[in-house]
C-alpha cells in the first residue's frame, strides 16, 4: 500500500528511475503498508475486518541459525494454509528482471514482483510449489528431509543462488508464525485489499495491508489506495516493519539463546 513509495518527494530522481525500470520488467506490483501496533485495532475497526472471516496460516522459514541465506538475499519458506493445503517457496531478492534467465521467466511457477512500501521498494523473484501440509509439519519436526518440500526446479534454483556449502539439509526451522489473513473489497475503492496479522510468540504483531496490481497501473492504484485509507483515518506515517525480517530475527535469536 505504498502510495508513499511511489510518490514521496524524498525519493531521488535516480531512485524513481530505478523503480520505473524494475516495474517495467516485472510481472506485477504489490503495494504494502504496515500499521503501527498502537493503531492496529482502530484500523481493523475502520476497515470492518472480521477475524471470523480470516484464513488461518502457519508460516515456516528455513535458514542457518545466523541467517546466512537472508544475508545473501535468499528466502526459503513453507506455509500451511487452512482449507488450501500448503506451498513452498524459494525467493531471491533483490533482483534485476532483465538479468533473469528467459527459461525461468516462462515457468508458470515463477513470479517477478516489485514490493513497494512507504519509503522503499524491492524486486523479488519467487519460485513456488504445492506441497501437502502434513509433509510440511514432518519436515519442520525433522522427520522428513527438507528437500522433499521442494520440486526439482526449486532445488536447482536454490542451488544456483544459495551461498556455497549451504545446502537445504543444512538449514534449521525458524517458526512457525501464526497468521490470520482476510480479504475485503471496499465498495468505494473497487479493488481487493488483503489484511494479514502476523502473531509473534513474544506477543508482538504486525498488521500489513496490501493489494496487488498490474505494472501499468501501479502509481494510479497507489494514489487511490492511499486516498481510501486516509479517508478511513488509517495512519500511513508510522515506521514500517517487514513480516519476514522480523520473523527471521526473532527465531534466530531464540535459537541462539537456546529457547
Amino acid at each position: 500500500m505504498s502510495a508513499t513509495t511511489a510518490v514521496r518527494p524524498t525519493f531521488t530522481d535516480e531512485q524513481l528511475a530505478e523503480l520505473l525500470e524494475l516495474i517495467k520488467g516485472s510481472d506485477s506490483v504489490e503495494l504494502k503498508v504496515s500499521v503501527p501496533e498502537a493503531h492496529q485495532l482502530s484500523a481493523a475497526h475502520a476497515l470492518e475486518l472480521d477475524p471470523l472471516d480470516a484464513q488461518i496460516r502457519q508460516v515456516y522459514f528455513f535458514d542457518t541459525p545466523d541467517l546466512t541465506l537472508n544475508a545473501h538475499g535468499v528466502v526459503v519458506r513453507a506455509r500451511r494454509i487452512q482449507g488450501k493445503g500448503g506451498d513452498s517457496t524459494v525467493k531471491l531478492r533483490p533482483v534485476v528482471p532483465s538479468e533473469l534467465p528467459a527459461g525461468l521467466r516462462r515457468s508458470s511457477s515463477f513470479r517477478v514482483e516489485v514490493d513497494a512500501l512507504p519509503g522503499g521498494f524491492v524486486c523479488s523473484a519467487t519460485l513456488k510449489g504445492a506441497v501437502p501440509p502434513g509433509m510440511i509439519r514432518e519436515a519442520a519436526a525433522g522427520a522428513r528431509p527438507l528437500a522433499k518440500l521442494f520440486s526439482k526446479e526449486q532445488r536447482e534454483y536454490y542451488t544456483a543462488h544459495a551461498p556455497e556449502g549451504v545446502g537445504l539439509g543444512d538449514l534449521v526451522t525458524l517458526g512457525p508464525i501464526f497468521v490470520l489473513k482476510a480479504r475485503i473489497t471496499p465498495e468505494e475503492l473497487g479493488r481487493r485489499l488483503v489484511a494479514e496479522i502476523w502473531l509473534y510468540p513474544d506477543g508482538s504483531r504486525i498488521l500489513e495491508l496490501s493489494t496487488r496490481c498490474t505494472t501499468t497501473d501501479a502509481f494510479q492504484t497507489a494514489a487511490e489506495v492511499r486516498s481510501f485509507l486516509g479517508s478511513r483515518g488509517i495512519d500511513l506515517s508510522g515506521e514500517q516493519e517487514t513480516k519476514t525480517q522480523k520473523a527471521l530475527q526473532y527465531f534466530s535469536q531464540a535459537l541462539r539463546e537456546g529457547e
